[in-house]
């Protein structure tokens, strides 16, 4: 096998909630899922820590974010790009 597979990882869109620690932000990912008796659709929301170096962000931006190695305790995601940037305060 001359040629190496390479390894698809997870990828998700959220909204920054928090930038105010160093080299990381916290963003909100919100995903619809059916509930298993009503079987309405229902929002379901969960908040990851992602590592950001050199890319600029503020709270209300819409980030795309990666999963990788466990980078501390609590960041095993990363940043990618920034998908919208928050409409407010745009200077």
């Amino acid at each position: 096998m001359s040629e190496q597979a390479t390894k698809q990882y997870k990828q998700m869109v959220g909204v920054v909630v928090s930038d105010k620690m160093k080299d990381t932000l916290v963003v909100r990912v919100v995903r619809l899922v059916r509930h298993p008796t009503y079987q309405r659709v229902v929002r379901r929301a969960k908040k990851f820590k992602v590592h950001n170096v050199g890319i600029k962000t503020r709270v209300g931006d819409e980030v795309r974010i990666e999963q990788t190695r466990p980078i501390s305790k609590d960041k095993r995601w990363r940043l990618l790009e920034v998908v919208r940037s928050s409409p407010e305060l745009a200077e």
